[in-house]
């Protein structure tokens, strides 16, 4: 089955960085919602459409294909008695700019007495990294995965 609008796809993937490390890699594959749904980044999507299965792939992954440059200005430094006394580095918080109804999560990168220095940014924001995937099912989605807009497994684990 080819690749098209409206199907669900399942690969293997990996992201290696410019050095050669392994950023990421599936154990199991992942499957998304083709079709615009926002279940993979637009430009593996792009470069997957009418593939088949067994077919792999090996993008090079610019800041803007996948997370973004780097903002100088999602990194905050915040007063440490605004957080809980348990607080430790590598801790995530949902938080937004006074006024806005944007939310990130940010990551505890610091901590010292006074302050706590926290980054809104994705861990892989600014980097450039090659993604290489296989396709190991395509198959169409159901009406209820196209009504909710992603692919369901059993149970999908929440309610509509």
């Amino acid at each position: 089955m080819r690749i098209v609008k409206n199907t669900v796809v399942s690969l293997h993937y990996k992201m290696v960085d410019q050095e050669g490390n392994m950023m990421e890699e599936t154990d199991e594959p992942i499957s998304y919602l083709h079709g615009g749904y926002d279940g993979i980044f637009p430009v593996v999507e792009e470069e997957l459409h009418e593939k088949e299965t067994g077919t792999t792939l090996s993008l090079q992954m610019e800041p803007e294909d996948a997370f973004g440059e780097y903002d100088e200005e999602l990194l905050r430094v915040e007063s440490r008695n605004a957080f809980p006394q348990e607080v430790t580095v590598g801790m995530q918080f949902e938080g937004s700019e006074e006024g806005s109804d944007d939310y990130f999560i940010y990551t505890v990168r610091e901590i010292t007495d006074d302050v706590v220095v926290v980054d809104g940014n994705h861990p892989y924001a600014g980097m450039v990294f090659q993604f290489e995937c296989t396709v190991t099912d395509v198959r169409p989605a159901t009406e209820e995965e196209l009504s909710h807009g992603h692919v369901h497994h059993g149970t999908c684990g929440h309610e509509h």
